[in-house]
């Protein structure tokens, strides 16, 4: 009997190559830049701890959310409250110093300074606190020893004094000051003597007896241009890009037709 002749299985066809990826001519090149260049870019923005920039301290001119801000925090009095609390019962802002500790030298003469001021520095609306790590009964002691017009923070765990840049390591507080408007802008933010930190709250207050008649003065807001709500991008930013994106198209066609061969 003749053989029996197997048929062979046809080898798999190799897939197809991806065909290479089309370089772009020199037009579409230098187009590109140019959308890049004009196109709205996002920010950026570091994560937020109490409200405060996590990777940087708070400094002047910052807006803070206040909600949260410091965490919770407890009058001399006793009672529980929040800076963002303090804020609201102002007409303008707050005022804080920050000291070591109560019924020191340094302390006394800080406190005591803000104390004699205390008219003046409050003429525009500020509201005015002394902070620091110390026990209410501890606090208590110092305000009425010192009869201080104002109230005491205490602020044990350095919530607060942590989030406005006044804890010194391990466990201290630097001597200073920072102030606070009703927007959450921050005015002041520093360390200082106990009668540099009066003086800087002198300053922003319009300074001394005049305070009362010179109020801080209101600055409006610059105009800006509207924005389409697209990463605060503005109108002419998108027509500039929407420009650019057409030309490249353009460009991109015009490359493509210089690549081809001649019929």
């Amino acid at each position: 009997m003749p053989p029996e002749l197997r048929k062979r299985k046809a080898p798999a066809s190799e897939p197809a190559a991806a065909p290479p990826a089309k370089k772009k001519g020199p037009v579409a090149k230098a187009i590109a830049k140019v959308k890049e260049a004009v196109s709205p870019k996002t920010t950026k923005t570091s994560k937020k701890a109490n409200g405060a920039a996590a990777t940087s301290k708070v400094t002047v001119g910052d807006t803070i959310t206040l909600e949260g801000f410091g965490g919770e925090i407890e009058l001399n009095d006793g009672t529980k409250t929040t800076l963002k609390a303090l804020v609201d019962e102002s007409n303008a802002g707050v005022v804080l110093f920050t000291y070591p500790k109560a019924s020191t030298p340094g302390c006394t003469t800080q406190a005591c300074l803000f104390r004699d001021n205390y008219t003046p520095l409050t003429a525009t609306g500020f509201s005015i606190y002394g902070l620091s790590t110390d026990s209410p009964k501890a606090n208590t002691n110092f305000k009425e020893k010192k009869e201080l017009p104002y109230s005491l923070i205490c602020d044990p765990a350095a919530t607060l004094i942590t989030a406005i840049g006044l804890k010194k390591s391990p466990s201290g507080t630097t001597r200073g000051v920072f102030v606070v408007d009703k927007s959450g802008k921050v005015l002041a933010a520093k360390p200082g003597s106990p009668a540099g930190t009066v003086e800087v709250v002198k300053k922003l207050v319009g300074g001394g007896a005049t305070a009362a008649a010179a109020p801080l003065p209101v600055v409006p807001a610059p105009k800006t241009e509207a924005t389409n709500g697209v990463n605060g991008a503005t109108k002419e930013d998108i027509a500039q890009a929407d420009v650019a994106a057409q030309v490249a198209d353009t460009a991109e066609k015009l490359d493509s037709n210089e690549e081809k061969p001649a019929a």
